[in-house]
């Protein structure tokens, strides 16, 4: 057999080991692993040596903004952008224009993203308009689902706990994952009302209006509808320590929880808010140094499994504003995140096999993945990215593929760069130059997702019973 591409002489990198070795691929699957010598013929050799060969990073929350906001970011932008940063599968959010609460919603995003350079999964919105739809989003092809806890761009309602429940009741009986934007709405609201009755403008006003507290109730009050119901949940962008206590208390309950945190939460403090302005503002917000602390400590420990960007692209108009309350929140991350954490490789705050195991294998484990994605073994997605660890670059905004491409990071100094991208065998960056004629490459990751098995709990007390019963009981 003549593979397609043979890769080699570089250091192949797991969440587990280091080892020389190169890697064959045929028709976008990795056909061998082994010694250079021992690699089938090939069309083509791509000579690796002096770099590390990695899983390509699974990003498991972005936003691409299509349909509805194209100004912001597109699928074909977002995902060029995803190739340049070594990103190869992408999991998009559902706050767009219409959000995608309904099955025709999710029609729309498919059509999107057929312009997409990397394979996707996309999340179906939980919220209390839509409870009737979530199945049908299941069978039109949603990968998770996302619930909005607390406000963020897009402006959709919190659903109040009575509803949350009722829709983790459904979903824990189909198994997929729950990613929860975890605030509490009403306190922010209430806070947010106030500062502006006190004349509160400043970038700070933000941070304030958003305390760890409202992290903490949120985290603790989705981790038990969680363990009640039996459904699975992933907390995003986790930004304080005070959410770890939560998070750590119901992961030893065995309560089925993951969690991510974000570059800017690693790498940003207080001080951020006088430093970058209104470009700061993120929802959570970016925190005091205290939290910062604890944050390098659970990624250390592995209260938190994954790394993400919450990739949440604007105009430059729309970032830059003096008043915080009228700028939008988010900025872009995608591009960006394996420079940045690379370089905290390099300074020894994680191993890089830990960074395989947050950006890779961790989280195609948790979305279903595994073992076609996040790894690299015979037989698996042939999703690969070549990085020289040694290469030192400026992160340069003006050079991002991102329509928004403002970023906090703009100037920062990193050291290990993705030099090349495959998806599934097919070079989508190669030599640090996005390949353009690969546009529309990318696939749903539903047609390999696996996740394991539901095991929803307390069935004779769902909602669905419970009307059943009462139907039931009033016609007899």
């Amino acid at each position: 057999m003549i593979a397609d591409l043979v890769i080699k002489g570089g250091t192949i990198v797991t969440d587990r080991s280091q080892f020389r070795g190169a890697i064959a691929i045929k028709d976008g699957i990795v056909l061998a692993i082994g010694a250079d010598d021992a690699m089938p013929a090939a069309a083509e050799v791509l000579d690796a040596s002096g770099k590390y060969i990695l899983p390509g990073a699974i990003d498991a929350h972005v936003h691409f903004r299509e349909p509805g906001y194209t100004h912001k970011e597109t699928w074909q932008t977002g995902t060029a952008s995803a190739a340049m940063g070594g990103v190869t599968t992408v999991f998009e959010m559902p706050n767009t224009n219409p959000p995608t609460g309904t099955p025709e919603a999710l029609k729309l995003k498919l059509e999107a993203a057929k312009k997409a350079y990397v394979d996707f999964g996309i999340y179906g919105l939980l919220a209390e308009n839509n409870l009737d739809q979530l199945e049908a989003l299941i069978e039109g092809g949603v990968a998770a689902f996302k619930c909005f806890m607390g406000n963020t761009f897009g402006n959709l309602p919190s659903p109040p706990t009575g509803a949350m429940l009722e829709g983790f009741e459904i979903i824990a009986r189909h198994g997929y994952r729950i990613a929860l934007h975890a605030e509490n709405a009403s306190i922010m609201a209430r806070r947010q009302a106030k500062l502006k009755d006190a004349g509160r403008h400043d970038p700070l006003a933000h941070l304030a209006a958003r305390p760890a507290v409202v992290a903490t109730e949120a985290v603790s009050r989705a981790a038990i509808l969680a363990e009640w119901t039996g459904a699975r949940i992933h907390i995003l962008h986790v930004s304080s320590a005070d959410e770890l206590r939560p998070l750590r208390e119901s992961k030893l309950r065995g309560v089925d929880i993951t969690a991510e945190t974000a570059p800017h939460y690693l790498l940003l403090d207080e001080h951020a808010y006088t430093e970058k302005g209104s470009l700061i503002r993120v929802n959570p917000p970016v925190r005091e140094k205290r939290h910062q602390d604890a944050l390098w400590l659970a990624v250390q420990d592995r209260t938190i499994d994954m790394i993400a960007t919450d990739h949440a692209p604007h105009a430059a108009h729309e970032k830059y504003k003096d008043d915080i309350w009228a700028t939008d929140c988010g900025f872009c991350g995608v591009e960006t995140q394996m420079p940045l954490i690379l370089t905290q490789v390099a300074a020894g705050r994680l191993t890089l096999n830990d960074y395989v195991r947050m950006t890779a294998t961790a989280p195609a484990t948790a979305f279903g993945l595994y073992p076609f994605k996040g790894v690299l073994l015979p037989g698996s997605d042939a999703d690969i990215v070549v990085v020289d660890l040694d290469r030192e670059e400026t992160v340069d905004s003006s050079h991002l593929q991102s329509l928004g491409s403002s970023t906090p990071f703009d100037k920062a100094k990193v050291k290990g760069v993705p030099i090349h991208t495959l998806v599934r065998g097919r070079f989508v960056m190669k030599d640090r130059t996005l390949v353009s004629d690969a546009v529309g490459h990318g696939k749903s990751v539903r047609r390999i997702q696996r996740m394991p098995p539901a095991c929803p709990r307390n069935t004779d007390q769902t909602t669905a019973a419970i009307t059943s019963e009462a139907g039931h009981n009033s016609g007899g």
